[in-house]
């Protein structure tokens, strides 16, 4: 008895001096908090990063925090520290507005890894990662689509502020757009915000009125966007999340992002010790974006060839879409 009581010790003793990072490799539970600024369920930004976290809880115990809805920075900032002073291990700042709050508060945590996005930006901490999506290459490959589709020669985009994988996603749309039909006109709308569902839809409005026959957006206002095409029976093109279910009449294919592939690598690094002071990338070469297409969507089948060459394109280098 005396021995086992001297065995049971040693091993208590070893558990309580491994590291936190061991600890994370030993199986202990992951505590990750995830702070967004919309709905969970809102089939773009914030919706792709919860099932990203999600992906990975098939293969690993996580516990999960999730605060949506925060649009005010300040509210965000609050999650933010509160969740770090609870003991998280990682806290994920999902909103590019967030940076300024992040590099306040995760010098005060140290021994908390941050990760957030999309921005390249760590602020040269130890303990803060970013993450981005190199959405201009579905972009790219939804314009090459959307040209080839239209047959009034106009295609609209509804964008929110510029900035982030908003403006890659509009940016690298419209050169697609371009480079399948030179004459194409490729009109933009930045109305300003991320979550004001009316103006989105008063854009998509707008946009068709001026003969913009093929539509798409991005950010959680597309909502609206996309009730507005609905009506008018105009074809849209998703990104962030797969948008299909909005409207499985209009939707013909979203870009959707796959956090999990660089998640995966953060929580890796946090296992191995390290918490933070790398840049990681989705896109479409390491899977981290994935065009996912309609199938009730009849699309012809030289659209969808435009869109596969252009993915192949894409990912042997052959077609630049312009972000490094």
């Amino acid at each position: 008895m005396k021995k086992f009581n001297l065995y049971l010790s040693a091993a208590f003793l070893a558990l309580i001096l491994l590291s936190p990072s061991a600890l994370l490799a030993s199986g202990k539970a992951l505590k990750v908090a995830i702070i967004a600024p919309s709905a969970q369920n809102d089939l773009a930004f914030t919706q792709s990063i919860v099932d990203g976290i999600k992906a990975i809880q098939k293969d690993r115990e996580i516990e999960l925090a999730i605060t949506d809805g925060t649009f005010v920075v300040e509210d965000a900032a609050a999650a933010i520290r509160d969740y770090a002073k609870k003991g998280f291990d990682l806290v994920l700042a999902h909103g590019s507005q967030y940076g300024g709050s992040l590099k306040e508060i995760a010098p005060d945590f140290p021994d908390t890894a941050f990760a957030w996005g999309t921005s390249a930006d760590t602020f040269g901490l130890a303990n803060v990662s970013s993450y981005e999506a190199a959405s201009d290459e579905g972009g790219y490959v939804m314009g090459v689509m959307a040209a080839a589709m239209s047959k009034k020669g106009g295609v609209g985009v509804v964008g929110p502020i510029e900035v982030g994988d908003a403006k890659l996603y509009v940016d690298g749309f419209v050169q697609g757009a371009k480079a399948q039909n030179a004459k194409i006109r490729a009109k933009v709308n930045y109305i300003g915000s991320f979550s004001d569902v009316a103006l989105a839809a008063e854009a998509a409005r707008a946009h068709m009125a001026a003969g913009a026959d093929v539509l798409t957006g991005t950010a959680q206002m597309v909502v609206g966007a996309i009730g507005a095409a609905r009506a008018k029976r105009v074809p849209w093109f998703g990104t962030q999340a797969n948008q299909t279910e909005l409207a499985p009449e209009i939707v013909v294919a979203s870009q959707v992002y796959k956090w999990d592939v660089i998640l995966n690598k953060i929580i890796a690094d946090m296992d191995a010790g390290v918490k933070g002071g790398k840049m990681y990338k989705i896109n479409l070469a390491n899977g981290g974006i994935v065009i996912e297409f309609n199938d009730a969507y009849k699309l012809d089948a030289s659209v969808k060839e435009a869109g596969m060459k252009a993915i192949a394109g894409i990912k042997d280098g052959s077609i630049k879409t312009g972000h490094k």
